[in-house]
């Protein structure tokens, strides 16, 4: 394969993790990794550094639409992202002391029952809730558009939300992975939010964790330009059009599309687990 080959490849697999990630909230990372570990027989740590890259990508990428069209609730993303960056720190100071195989099962059984309980939600029911008293006296509620127009909407359980976007960080520390699953999941389940705000805020907290991970495999040496650069093109270009389908597509078809990816992503936590993967990568 030639290097212009490659990195035509390499754009192809990126923008479609760019797509992907930008519609369900995900980051892209969840296809990214796999993606050059298995088809391109990259090192693992690179695959990770290039995940890193295209999660910011991703960021980036969706968040001038989301912010345009009313999707993201920057007030309540910014407070959940200080449980995860604290989650984030915490987990990358217990690599070395705990089983990451044992957590990567457990990983991805949650999100195995997770997916059922997410094909089981029905948001018109929660939409009539009342918001949690924190989030009346932090400002945390919105309002996104809808064909109807604006619509507000309740945030519920704040505290559990909170306390799962920390366990997100925890994760995504520990196994060096995106945690844009978990995060979707929290706002989704949790917390009560419409899907396409869960999924648009969910895009714009990635890339801040994301980000505070990046210089630490920069420092190491695992960002690669030759691998970097047509992902970094291919997601930012496939995120930006993510965005946009986002905006006009049916709830219902997205939470079924999440569905699959994160069943998808369970059997893979829960594969490389049992092999002990994780743990040969650090």
């Amino acid at each position: 394969m030639t290097n212009l080959t490659f990195s035509l490849a390499l754009f192809a697999i990126a923008y479609f993790a760019g797509f992907i990630g930008a519609l369900t909230g995900l980051g892209g990372g969840v296809i990214i990794v796999p993606s050059l570990v298995l088809l391109f027989n990259i090192d693992f740590k690179l695959a990770m550094g290039a995940s890193l890259i295209s999660v910011i990508a991703t960021s980036s990428g969706a968040a001038l639409t989301f912010l345009q069209n009313n999707f993201t609730n920057m007030k309540l993303g910014m407070f959940l992202e200080i449980g995860a960056i604290s989650g984030a720190i915490v987990g990358a100071l217990l690599v070395k002391f705990v089983p990451i195989s044992i957590i990567s099962i457990i990983f991805g059984m949650v999100l195995l029952f997770s997916s059922w309980f997410s094909i089981a939600r029905r948001e018109e029911i929660e939409s009539a809730q009342s918001s949690h008293p924190w989030t009346k006296r932090l400002s945390l509620d919105g309002t996104y558009p809808t064909s109807h127009g604006l619509k507000t909407y309740p945030v519920l359980r704040v505290p559990l939300g909170f306390s799962l976007m920390t366990l997100a960080g925890l994760l995504s520390g520990l196994l060096g992975i995106g945690s844009g699953a978990l995060k979707v999941l929290s706002l989704d389940l949790a917390m009560g939010l419409p899907y396409k705000v869960s999924a648009s805020t969910s895009n714009f907290m990635i890339g801040m964790t994301a980000a505070a991970s990046a210089g630490i495999y920069f420092s190491s040496g695992y960002i690669n330009p030759e691998i970097c650069f047509p992902v970094l093109l291919g997601v930012l270009l496939g995120a930006i059009v993510g965005s946009k389908v986002l905006i006009y597509e049916k709830p219902r078809r997205l939470r079924m599309i999440f569905v699959f990816i994160i069943f998808l992503l369970a059997l893979q936590m829960i594969y490389n687990g049992i092999l002990g993967i994780y743990e040969n990568s650090f």
